[in-house]
């Protein structure tokens, strides 16, 4: 688990990116709190946590709201690699896709 950028909009959002033991690992329950200037995530049951120094303005933000928007990026060991047969300009071809990328928005209260 592992914090990757911090930013203020209408309130404090944080990316974060989660790796999973496998495709069936559905146990993820985060917690949110603040110590200091510190913004401590962790995952509730398991040992992972991360954490990031905040800003006078993201602390006062996360004062005010109590709460943070966690967007949250899923990744499985093994699974997301590179890959090595790119089609050279995937928007113009006939069956133009992208490949899903696992993606998770939630809402947090802080624990100051």
């Amino acid at each position: 688990m592992e914090i990757t950028r911090v930013t203020v909009r209408d309130r404090l959002v944080v990316d974060l990116e989660v790796c999973m033991a496998d495709p069936q690992d559905y146990d993820f329950s985060p917690r949110a709190s603040i110590d200091g200037k510190n913004l401590n995530l962790e995952n509730e049951g398991s040992g992972s946590s991360s954490s990031f120094e905040l800003n006078s303005e993201q602390i006062m933000t996360a004062e005010r709201d109590r709460m943070l928007e966690l967007r949250v990026k899923f990744s499985v060991d093994g699974m997301h690699g590179v890959l090595t047969h790119k089609t050279p300009k995937p928007m113009t071809g006939p069956n133009a896709k992208k490949l899903a990328e696992p993606r998770w928005k939630t809402v947090l209260p802080l624990s100051m």
